[in-house]
């Protein structure tokens, strides 16, 4: 890829202006212009308006035998509740990459919820300098995967109920014979689906009329326990007040009334599964054998059982396809699935991935993100994504706030929606060592893949130069690769304004000048010192620590010497697997309790103790508590539940109690969401 055809140069101003405004103040190319720099012709790719497009997953198939570029994966230091920045980063390394050291480079990241885009965190595109555009698209409908999932969830709850009442009121023969009508001719066949739940039975015949009473009881009755389903419906908005609802009043439902609940959507396996597939036949497959609860017997029920397997791919078949968009200086970006990073591994899709890995080829890159800290979503990463996709990644990137650190070495409560405490403004540099003891501990877990780290510290104003050399002085002696202070918010990935523009970043540090003088000469860029500041060819560089960062993570992927190593053996029991995991969190032993000693014997009988692990437990701390910062070590880690993803291949632990359907806040992002209606465009989105 030629980054003189794409790539935008910034024209960025200080103060740095609200997101939404950065994001409309940049024409996006034609998508069709991006798809062409990955030389994807119109035959690989959808349109969807201008600036959208479906990639094919025909791509891999075509690409097959090629070789892959390098594979990086940002995660970071266990977040304050406002978030480090890893969008941000993942978009500006990307950006840095492509726009300004000339690589062939792919952003792959989740697409968002719009649960916290309307209530308090906001949206997910990046930030500042590093976004991905159009903004607003990105956040919103995008091209309506969410959506897609929202249905074909929902029409597998309807399924389970619809199936629940029919039981209650209907004799086996009556079942078959409502489940296998006559035809035209008058004769009775099964339809494909249910030969799966036949073969399942151990049934072969091939004619209704040829079951026996038993096979009909058999096939025909699923006899579903209410108690034991798992399946909740969803809808993508924060809505506590469904949290827990009853269904059944109806008069004509008789009075089959039981409790249920609302996720929000991306909480849905299904969004998992989308994550989690590698092909439409293997989406079609995990989609069918997702299981949904259990028969009274205790045998587990999937959707193929209840035959809705087929259409659940349906509504889901123009969802496997990534979207393709870009950056605000014209690199590409893949935005594919969302899983939630509690209960499920939060990361973008392995298909994204594998196109991506294709497209740049060998010597460029592609850079995931991981949701939540390290200890949750790099975890996950590692031990289900890699596991599935056999992918290999060679550089994990660690985000870092000097603020997150602050608060991990003891400074006052961060919240959401309040002002920072003077701590977090104002030099404290043993604040700042005190906490990197966080950052360490995710370090040496993250090493322990095979992978190098480099940590990125995402700098803020009121950061001083005497604390960020602490953190980086802290990741290197805990065994980084390297650690970078980045101004990619303020700056972009390029980090460049025109010469005649107000000077940013004062560069009459002779060391200063002597390393950049170094790099540009050694990308062939004329360098001149004047009036104190460091120009190359045209350009003064503002960012000079984020060119830092892609050049780390180049060195760290070319330099990597290990082979990726998981945390834990697949054949180890359910309770061997937790206890790694919890180990590298720092407790000092599991508690199980009645209910989850339970469900880890039930899934063991049904033969799912050789899948992976998906702790489901808080984002803010190591623990299970979220006010025990910094790393702590030798607590129990209390696991109140179990249960499964069959489908999307996992098991998932409950470490203490876990919201899968957030709340507003008193004062909702929708507060600030308006439309122009002169110009169309979408204001204050952030």
């Amino acid at each position: 890829m030629s980054a003189s055809k794409t790539v935008r140069k910034l024209q960025v101003v200080s103060p740095v202006p609200a997101d939404i405004d950065i994001a409309n103040s940049v024409e996006p190319l034609h998508i069709s212009e991006i798809a062409e720099e990955l030389n994807l012709s119109p035959k690989h790719y959808d349109l969807y308006g201008k600036f959208k497009a479906k990639v094919l997953l025909s791509v891999i198939d075509e690409l097959e035998g090629s070789t892959d570029g390098y594979y990086v994966v940002v995660g970071g230091i266990t977040p304050t509740p406002l978030g480090e920045g890893k969008s941000t980063t993942t978009v500006g390394l990307c950006q840095a990459l492509g726009a300004f050291l000339d690589k062939k480079v792919v952003t792959c990241l989740r697409q968002p919820s719009q649960g916290p885009t309307f209530g308090i965190k906001g949206g997910a595109a990046g930030g500042g300098y590093s976004q991905v555009i159009p903004m607003d698209e990105f956040n919103l409908h995008l091209t309506g995967d969410i959506h897609a999932i929202t249905a074909a969830n929902n029409l597998l709850a309807a399924a389970i109920d619809t199936r629940i009442f029919h039981e209650s009121t209907q004799t086996d023969k009556a079942l078959l014979n409502r489940l296998c009508p006559p035809s035209k001719e008058g004769k009775r066949s099964f339809s494909d689906i249910m030969f799966r739940r036949l073969k399942k039975l151990g049934i072969s015949k091939k004619q209704p009329e040829d079951l026996t009473a038993q096979e009909i009881k058999k096939f025909a009755r699923l006899d579903i326990d209410p108690d034991s389903i798992t399946w909740r419906r969803v809808m993508d908005v924060n809505d506590r007040f469904l949290r827990k609802i009853t269904v059944g009043q109806g008069p004509e439902e008789k009075g089959m009334v039981r409790e249920t609940g609302f996720d929000i959507s991306v909480a849905s396996e299904i969004m998992a599964v989308l994550a989690l597939t590698t092909s439409l036949a293997d989406m079609r497959e995990r989609l069918g054998k997702m299981v949904i609860g259990n028969s009274k017997a205790g045998d587990p029920i999937t959707a193929d059982d209840l035959g809705v397997g087929g259409a659940l791919t349906v509504l889901m078949k123009d969802a496997i396809n990534p979207t393709l968009m870009q950056t605000l200086e014209g690199t590409p970006v893949l935005v594919h699935a969302g899983p939630f990073a509690n209960i499920a591994h939060g990361n973008s899709s392995i298909v994204a991935d594998k196109i991506a890995l294709k497209q740049v080829g060998p010597g460029g890159f592609v850079v995931t993100e991981a949701g939540f800290g390290a200890d949750i979503g790099t975890e996950k990463f590692m031990n289900i994504k890699c596991r599935y996709s056999g992918l290999t990644p060679q550089c994990a990137v660690i985000v870092a706030t000097i603020r997150a650190l602050k608060m991990h070495g003891g400074g006052p409560e961060v919240v959401a929606g309040r002002s920072l405490d003077r701590a977090y403004l104002t030099e404290n540099v043993s604040l700042v060592e005190a906490g990197c003891v966080n950052l360490a501990r995710h370090i040496s877990n993250t090493k322990a893949y095979g992978v190098n780290v480099v940590v990125a510290v995402n700098m803020f104003s009121t950061d001083s130069e005497v604390e960020l050399n602490a953190v980086r002085n802290a990741a290197l002696a805990a065994g980084a690769f390297d650690a970078v202070v980045c101004t990619h918010h303020a700056h972009g990935g390029k980090g460049a304004i025109a010469k005649n523009e107000t000077p940013i970043w004062d560069s009459r540090d002779p060391d200063i000048v002597l390393l950049y003088s170094q790099i540009f000469a050694a990308l062939g860029l004329g360098s001149v010192l004047l009036d104190g500041f460091l120009f190359a060819g045209p350009f003064l560089f503002a960012d000079l620590g984020f060119v830092d960062l892609g050049i780390a993570v180049q060195k760290a992927c070319e330099n990597v010497t290990q082979k990726l190593k998981f945390l834990y053996p697949l054949d180890t029991s359910i309770k061997e697997k937790i206890e790694a995991i919890a180990n590298s969190y720092g407790a000092s032993g599991v508690e199980y309790s009645e209910q989850a000693e339970k469900q880890i014997e039930m899934y063991s009988k049904q033969g799912f103790s050789t899948l992976p692990i998906c702790m489901a437990k808080t984002q803010y701390s190591f623990s299970h508590e979220p006010s025990k910062k910094g790393a702590p070590t030798g607590f129990s880690l209390p696991i109140r539940d179990v249960r499964a993803s069959i489908g999307a291949g996992f098991i998932y632990p409950l470490v203490g109690t876990m919201s899968t359907m957030p709340g507003l806040p008193t004062r909702p992002c929708f507060y600030d969401i308006d439309l122009d209606t002169t110009t169309g465009r979408v204001i204050g989105l952030s």
